[in-house]
């Protein structure tokens, strides 16, 4: 969500609170979410000592001394139980939130400043290494957390004790005399006191987020100079590059994306929101610059970015490995946080395109379909015993783990799944903007009155969506439908009677103008044909394979379902494929079936090598939605098919 904005030609998201999603693919995922993770994420934040940090209890030599980044974890934990009280009331949930609110008031420190390592372990070190110790991510995710508390609850328990925070920060850091002149190396602030402004209207944090956007990257480097205050070399800092962490140049400078991915996602987001809320063109187009360097030469087919582990982030254009893919699920959440900023400033579905690809496959996969065990990366390819398997255990067979040392992952895909309905619809002033299609209701308020907006859909398995339009008294106003770029011949009607989505359509978008009263009907019809998608030829990796998509979902070939050596597997062009709703597999998942070649006897002999013409003989693979792999039995799997 971003904050409201006074940029002239900006959308604003329809909240959380004003969406309801209920059934259907996501309607079911969000329950799992509140029902199974987050009770286990907060039993693990619990047993790991994060929770109880907070009570500034540990003492030098004690075990499990609390980490500079744990408070991050809480706050993302915070954040999701935020959202989904107020969808769904529970009691135990908003006691357990209450008391560690509790906690963090108590130990808030008389000068406003909030942080349970440094509180407890470092007193002395406070604001001394912002390059590497998270001290202003943390308060960003805290800040973030707060104003979700807010929305859902009304309740300014936790918004006060932020705004205390964020007012010592603002009084440490900016370009005023006697201020340190410092920026965070884990950026995530940034976009925080843009919503802690958007709840407020305190245009403090606005400025505090424009100093910390607009002094990244100068020199001589604030990074330097703080390591050298500490009595350290700069020179050997971790990645010994400030391109690790965007700091590299200032930001209106910067047009290729290097470094840290969730690092970078999460600057992004904060640009275009300063960007949105003071009218800064010159910010908006760096944005569009990286976009451009992000999405058409460094993302994968799901909507993952990042490819090694080596930084957790970027490498070279068109870098595409799949067994080694990192492809952090943060990183892809926070391109989700991006594109629906993206979004907001310019209605054009390329954004709400990628954002939907990344949803549906880059974040889910990161999460069980039962919602009790997590992904960090999130790799394109597996073969039970590869090395380099990160973040996941001893197995070596590639399996979701249950928590990490480094949590972020799981809090951070457990409050995007918590706050989704924010995604899904945009106004301006007459206009209702609809990105995301699922089963919801949502009360949108469109040129001063309310609309009542209802969707009807087996969405993604399906492409009908039917739509009733229900203002509070018949009005004239605009309805504009994302036609996703996927989608070739779309279909569309108001109260039965067709209408021509080219004639109507702009940027993706089929915008209907008429007079709507009360139960007008909109039905859309996307078809969604089983399409084979091939990779720019500079993507060496993947190049002579092929890909398997249906509407918004990426497929891929599981062991269990086609057999080992899926390497062995090749997809002629012309062979026939067909998709079809398998009503027990996941409670209900459509699988792609298909006929395709493997060479005969290949591996019963123990010669490595064989200059014997190979003889192919025809096998029926089955491809199932990629979010959903590693749900059955270990073993191998595929995305990208050799042809």
């Amino acid at each position: 969500m971003t904050a409201t904005t006074n940029h002239a030609t900006a959308c604003a998201p329809v909240l959380f609170n004003k969406v309801r999603i209920k059934g259907g693919f996501w309607g079911r995922r969000i329950d799992t979410n509140r029902r199974t993770t987050l009770p286990i994420e907060y039993k693990q934040l619990k047993d790991t000592g994060r929770i109880d940090a907070w009570k500034l209890k540990w003492k030098p030599g004690q075990p499990n001394e609390p980490h500079i980044f744990w408070d991050s974890d809480v706050a993302k934990w915070m954040e999701a139980a935020a959202y989904s009280l107020r969808c769904h009331p529970d009691r135990k949930l908003e006691k357990q939130l209450d008391e560690v609110i509790a906690m963090m008031k108590k130990a808030q420190l008389k000068d406003g400043y909030l942080n349970s390592h440094y509180i407890a372990v470092e007193p002395k070190k406070r604001w001394t290494n912002l390059r590497d110790c998270h001290e202003l991510y943390c308060a960003g995710h805290l800040a973030e957390a707060a104003v979700a508390h807010y929305h859902a609850t009304g309740k300014r328990t936790l918004l006060d004790v932020m705004c205390r925070y964020a007012d010592h920060i603002s009084r440490t850091f900016g370009a005023g005399r006697g201020l340190k002149r410092g920026y965070c190396g884990h950026e995530e602030v940034e976009l925080a006191m843009v919503k802690l402004f958007g709840a407020t209207g305190n245009r403090r944090y606005l400025d505090l987020a424009t100093y910390f956007i607009n002094e990244r990257g100068h020199k001589p480097h604030y990074f330097t100079q703080e390591a050298v205050a500490r009595g350290e070399d700069p020179k050997k800092a971790h990645h010994q590059t400030y391109e690790y962490c965007q700091a590299h140049v200032p930001v209106r400078e910067q047009s290729k994306v290097v470094g840290h991915s969730v690092r970078a996602m999460y600057l992004y987001c904060g640009m275009a929101d300063v960007a949105a809320a003071t009218g800064d063109k010159s910010l908006l187009d760096a944005c569009k610059r990286l976009w451009q360097s992000v999405t058409r030469r460094q993302m994968h087919i799901t909507g993952g970015i990042g490819p090694t582990a080596s930084n957790e982030g970027f490498t070279t254009d068109y870098d595409m490995p799949v067994e080694t893919a990192y492809l952090e699920t943060c990183a892809a959440i926070g391109l989700v946080f991006w594109a629906h900023r993206m979004l907001q400033a310019e209605v054009d579905s390329d954004y709400a395109d990628v954002m939907e690809r990344a949803l549906y496959n880059g974040v889910l996969s990161g999460v069980s379909f039962k919602g009790d065990s997590f992904f960090y990366a999130n790799p394109l390819a597996v073969y039970p015993g590869m090395s380099g398997l990160q973040y996941n255990g001893p197995d070596y067979h590639y399996r979701r783990s249950g928590w990490f040392g480094c949590a972020c992952c799981p809090p951070n895909v457990a409050r995007l799944l918590a706050s989704l309905g924010s995604y899904a619809y945009s106004t301006r002033r007459n206009e209702l903007y609809v990105h995301l299609y699922a089963g919801n209701r949502a009360d949108i308020e469109v040129d001063g009155q309310t609309v009542v907006f209802v969707q009807e859909t087996g969405y993604p398995w399906d492409g009908d969506v039917r739509m009733t339009v229900s203002p509070r008294k018949p009005a004239a106003f605009t309805v504009a439908l994302r036609i996703p770029g996927w989608c070739r011949s779309a279909r569309l009607s108001v109260n039965g009677r067709g209408v021509s989505v080219k004639a109507i359509t702009r940027k993706g978008y089929a915008r209907i103008r008429r007079r709507w009263e009360r139960g007008d009907r909109i039905e859309l019809v996307l078809p969604m044909p089983v399409e084979r998608v091939l990779a720019h030829p500079r993507a060496r990796q993947v190049c002579g394979r092929v890909a398997l998509v249906r509407g918004p979902v990426v497929y891929c070939l599981e062991q269990t379902d086609n057999g080992p050596e899926l390497n062995d597997i090749r997809l002629p062009r012309g062979a026939k494929l067909g998709s079809k709703l398998e009503k027990r597999l996941f409670g209900g998942t459509v699988v792609v079936h298909g006929t395709a070649l493997r060479r005969a006897n290949a591996g019963r002999t123990n010669a490595l090598y064989s200059a014997a013409p190979p003889e192919y003989v025809k096998t029926r693979i089955t491809a199932i939605p990629y979010c959903l792999w590693a749900n059955r039995e270990p073993g191998e799997m595929l995305v990208w098919m050799r042809e």
